[in-house]
C-alpha cells in the first residue's frame, strides 16, 4: 500500500484540517514551529502510536472540540481480503473504496480522556439507502434473513457473497461518501480491518530530539526498523504460526464447552474464541538490539555526529538491502532535519540513500529540513512548504510556492554561472554530467559538467530546488542558454528552433537517438543490474523505447507483480547505470561525437 495523503485536524496547530499529499520522496520546508513535525508525529500516531504517544493534550488549544482526526489515503491495494470460512472478497465489492478508487482510513482519538482512546473508521462511496447500509455490521443469521425476505437465492453461503446479492437487488443504492466504523465487534467490519491493518505500510519516525541511551534514539529507532522489515520478510511463517495457534485455541474452547454441558446446560449455549492475533507492532516490540562501538564503548558516550553516522548507515544499508528483498509490504521512512551534526559528505550520502531507496515500489521517505544546502538537492516534486499565519497552519505544493521556499531556505543563486543548460528531467541532469565526466576522464580538456561551476542546470520539466532557484533568479542575468531536449517529442522541434532564432549567443540540439537513455550502452545496464537490454538507437517494431525494454527485464528479474513505470525506469538507469559509462562504452554508442560537440560548444561560450 502506498500513502499518497494525510489530513490532520484538531492535532496541535492544526485547529482546521489540513492535507499533506505525499510523494515518493517528501520535504517539508518551513520555519520553526510552522507544523512540519506535528505532520511526521501525527503519521506516527495513527501508524504506531509508539516513538510519540497521543495525549489528552495534544487536542488543539483553540478548538472546543476533543476529537483528534488523521486519516490517510491509500494507493496500490491489496487485491482481495480471506475473511472466515475461506470467504474470499475485495474493497471494492464491499464499497470499501472513495469514487477516486482509493482506500481512506481515519483515526478518531478522544482525547477528553486521561488515556486517549480510538475508534477507525474507512472512509468510502458506500450504500446509504436504508436497509442496505450496514450490512458489514450484519451476522450471517441476519443477514440469511433479508435474502430470504428478498427472495433472493437462499443457497448462498459466505456472508460477502449475500451482501453482494441483497446491493445488486436494490434499486437505489445511493451510493455517498460516509464514514464506516472498522473497530466495533461488528461480524465482518472488524475483520477487514484487521486484514487491512497488516497491509498497511511500515512506519519509522527518526527524530531530531534524540535521546542518549544505547536502547532508543539514534541506535534503538533504526534498529526497530531493521527488526520490522526482517518480521515484514518472515510474515508468511509468522501466519503460519498464528494459524496453528488460532486451531489450537478452538480445540481447547470446543473441550471447554463439551465439559461445561455436562455441568450445566443452560450456560453451554454458545462458547466460541474470539481469536486476535497480535499486530506487527507488537512483534517488533519483543526484540531489542543494543550496539557497542570499538573497544566495547557504548555508542551513547560517543559524539552525536558519530552516533547520527549509525542513521547515515541505516539509509544506505537499507537501499543497498531493498535492491535484493522480495518483501513486497511496503515501508515508510520519516525523518526530521537528517543532515543535523553531519559532513557534507555524509549529507550526499543520505540524500542519495534516499533517492535509491524511493526508486523501488514500496519505499516512501518523508523528510524535514532547515538546510538549503540539502533542500537544494531534492526533486522540487515532493517540496511541501509549511507556513503558519496568525496561528493558521497550512501546507501548499508546486511552482507557485518555490519563490516562498528559497526565501525562507535562504537560497540565492550562483554568481559564477555563464551557461544555462536546460533539459527536460532530472534523469537528464544525471546523464549529461555522467557522459561528460567520463569523457573528461578520458581527455582533460572536455568540459565536465559534474563539477563545473560555471554551468547551471535548468530543468523544465521537474526538477531540484537548486535549479529552479536557477531558473527563476538567473534568467534576468543575461546568461545564454542551451536548450538539449530528447527527440522523442514532435513539438520540441519548434522550440529549439525558436532557440536557435533568438540571436542572443543561446543555441538548442535534438538528440539524433530518440532520447538521453538510447546513449547507454548495454554493458552498463549489465554491470549495474546483471539484466540484458538490447540497446538501439530507436525504438524496434514493439515499439519499446529503452527505458520500458529495460523495465520489463528489470521487474521479471526482481519477481515484482507489475512492470515498473517508465519514470522508475529512467530514474534507476540514471541512479545505476549511467555512472558506469566510460568514453570507450560512449564512444561505442555514440559514433557520430554528438555529445563531445554539445560539451566542446559549450565550453566555447565560457
Amino acid at each position: 500500500m502506498r500513502l499518497e495523503s494525510v489530513a490532520i485536524h484538531n492535532f496541535r496547530c492544526f485547529k482546521d484540517e489540513v492535507t499533506v499529499t505525499l510523494d515518493g520522496l517528501t520535504t517539508l520546508v518551513g520555519k520553526n514551529d510552522a507544523g512540519k513535525s506535528a505532520v511526521l508525529e501525527a503519521l506516527e500516531i495513527f501508524f504506531n502510536n509508539d516513538t510519540v504517544k497521543i495525549e489528552s493534550c495534544d487536542s488543539c488549544v483553540h478548538n472546543a472540540s476533543n476529537a483528534v482526526t488523521i486519516t490517510c489515503e491509500f494507493s496500490e491495494l491489496p487485491t482481495s481480503l480471506s475473511l472466515d470460512a475461506g470467504a474470499v472478497t475485495t474493497l471494492a465489492d464491499e464499497y470499501l473504496l472513495t469514487a477516486a478508487g482509493t482506500l481512506k482510513i481515519r483515526k478518531v482519538f478522544d482525547c477528553g480522556k486521561a488515556k486517549p482512546s480510538c475508534e477507525v473508521f474507512v472512509v468510502a462511496a458506500h450504500p446509504t439507502a436504508q436497509g442496505v447500509d450496514n450490512l458489514l455490521e450484519l451476522k450471517e443469521k441476519d443477514l440469511q434473513a433479508i435474502i430470504k425476505d428478498r427472495g433472493l437465492d437462499t443457497s448462498l453461503k459466505g456472508n460477502p457473497g449475500m451482501r453482494q446479492a441483497i446491493w445488486k437487488d436494490e434499486a437505489d443504492l445511493k451510493v455517498a461518501e460516509v464514514a464506516l466504523p472498522v473497530t466495533k465487534p461488528a461480524e465482518d467490519s472488524k475483520r477487514i480491518w484487521e486484514q487491512l491493518e497488516a497491509h498497511l505500510p511500515l512506519f519509522a519516525l527518526f527524530q531530531s530530539d534524540r535521546r542518549s541511551q544505547d536502547s532508543d534514539g539514534e541506535v534503538q529507532n533504526p534498529m526497530k526498523a531493521a527488526v520490522a522489515a526482517a518480521i515484514a520478510e518472515v510474515q508468511p511463517e509468522i501466519d503460519q504460526i498464528q494459524h496453528k495457534i488460532e486451531e489450537k485455541t478452538k480445540i481447547i474452547a470446543a473441550k471447554t464447552h463439551e465439559a461445561l454441558k455436562s455441568l450445566d446446560p443452560t450456560l453451554a449455549q454458545e462458547l466460541a474464541p474470539q481469536f486476535t492475533p497480535p499486530t506487527p507492532s507488537k512483534w517488533v516490540g519483543l526484540f531489542s538490539v543494543n550496539l557497542t562501538t570499538d573497544h566495547g564503548i557504548p555508542l551513547n558516550k560517543r559524539g552525536s555526529g558519530v552516533r547520527r553516522l549509525v542513521l547515515v548507515s541505516f539509509f544506505k544499508a537499507e537501499a543497498e538491502r531493498q535492491l535484493q528483498s522480495t518483501s513486497r509490504r511496503s515501508i515508510i521512512y520519516a525523518i526530521e532535519e537528517p543532515e543535523t551534526a553531519q559532513h557534507p559528505n555524509n549529507q550526499r550520502v543520505l540524500i542519495e540513500a534516499f533517492k535509491e531507496l524511493t526508486s523501488d515500489p514500496g519505499c516512501q521517505v518523508l523528510l524535514t529540513t532547515h538546510s538549503p544546502g540539502f533542500a537544494s538537492d531534492l526533486p522540487t516534486d515532493g517540496i511541501r512548504y509549511v507556513t503558519d499565519d496568525h496561528g493558521v497552519p497550512s501546507v501548499a505544493s508546486g511552482v507557485d510556492v518555490f519563490g516562498d521556499v528559497a526565501e525562507a531556505l535562504g537560497v540565492v543563486p550562483d554568481s559564477r554561472v555563464r551557461v544555462l543548460v536546460c533539459v527536460e528531467g532530472p534523469t537528464d541532469v544525471v546523464a549529461l554530467k555522467c557522459l561528460s565526466r567520463a569523457l573528461h576522464q578520458s581527455d582533460s580538456a572536455i568540459l565536465d559538467l559534474s563539477t563545473d561551476p560555471r554551468v547551471a542546470f535548468v530543468v523544465l520539466g521537474g526538477s531540484t530546488l537548486q535549479h529552479w532557484v536557477a531558473n527563476h533568479y538567473l534568467k534576468g542575468l543575461g546568461r545564454p542558454e542551451v536548450h538539449i531536449y530528447d527527440a522523442d517529442v514532435a513539438k520540441y522541434g519548434a522550440v529549439i528552433d525558436g532557440v536557435n532564432a533568438r540571436g542572443d549567443g543561446s543555441w538548442g540540439v535534438l538528440t539524433k537517438k530518440h532520447e538521453i537513455e538510447n546513449y547507454l550502452h548495454k554493458d552498463a545496464i549489465a554491470e549495474a543490474f546483471d539484466v540484458q537490454v538490447e540497446v538501439t538507437d530507436h525504438p524496434g517494431t514493439d515499439g519499446k523505447a529503452t527505458p520500458r525494454a529495460f523495465a520489463e527485464v528489470y521487474s521479471v528479474a526482481q519477481g515484482y507483480d507489475n512492470t515498473m513505470g517508465d519514470t522508475k525506469a529512467k530514474s534507476k538507469l540514471a541512479d545505476r547505470a549511467f555512472p558506469l559509462m566510460t568514453a570507450s562504452r560512449l564512444d561505442e554508442r555514440d559514433v557520430d561525437g554528438e555529445v563531445r560537440d554539445w560539451l566542446t560548444r559549450i565550453e566555447s561560450m565560457m
